[in-house]
């Protein structure tokens, strides 16, 4: 097998991963993943349905699979497997009590679906890893705050909180969150505050209370 069709085997296989992971491909967007053609990816798409995969979509628009299609596990590559185990380790010292449990869960079902050789890969190695940091217990008491963030970013909606200021007053504020960060073992939200009418920077462990609105939020739908 020459080096062309290795590659367009390695292509084909990797827009297959694409639509397992999006709701909605589009040529243009794996051209430029690819850094081919969109007639070659055009052709990519009609291999995968020539070989019995039911795409949904055409040319122009986008791709999808068909819902409900469920696909065998995807195999991964030994360097990918060997990156999850230092993945897990910075989540283990860095994340948030929050986003830890599901991550952890996460990393079940990855390991689940993992070749033999590579459980044992992972057993074998991943004592070997440590991340060392210098890390302050922020007593935050709210341990879906950061899940109940991701939701309204994802979701495009309002939220309002509690938060206890840096001179220790307490204001109740309906933020538009924008994005999250994590600094010097603190994680930080960039919200845009209604009440100052300005964006702020919000420290996670100062929230006291937290809880999402229907009302939508207009700075993301503006963008």
């Amino acid at each position: 097998m020459n080096d062309h069709y290795l590659k367009k085997l390695d292509r084909v296989t990797a827009i297959l991963t694409q639509l397992q992971s999006k709701p909605v491909v589009r040529a243009q967007d794996l051209a430029e993943k690819f850094d081919v053609s969109i007639r070659t990816i055009y052709r990519d798409v009609k291999t995968l349905e020539n070989a019995g995969i039911p795409i949904v979509g055409e040319a122009g628009n986008g791709y999808s699979l068909m819902d409900g299609y469920k696909l065998p596990p995807i195999m991964f590559t030994k360097e990918e497997v060997l990156s999850f185990i230092t993945a897990e380790k910075l989540m283990q010292k860095f994340s948030h009590q929050s986003l830890g449990n599901h991550y952890q869960a996460a990393m079940e079902k990855v390991r689940s679906v993992l070749k033999y050789s590579d459980k044992n890969l992972i057993k074998n190695i991943e004592k070997q890893i440590d991340v060392f940091s210098f890390h302050t217990d922020s007593g935050d008491s709210l341990k879906n705050v950061i899940p109940i963030i991701l939701e309204s970013i994802a979701e495009k909606t309002q939220l309002t909180i509690r938060y206890k200021t840096v001179e220790g007053r307490v204001d109740n504020r309906t933020i538009e969150t924008v994005g999250m960060f994590f600094e010097f073992n603190i994680w930080y939200i960039m919200a845009y505050c209604t009440l100052r009418k300005d964006f702020r920077q919000f420290r996670i462990d100062r929230i006291l209370e937290i809880s999402k609105t229907q009302n939508p939020s207009c700075r993301n739908m503006d963008r």
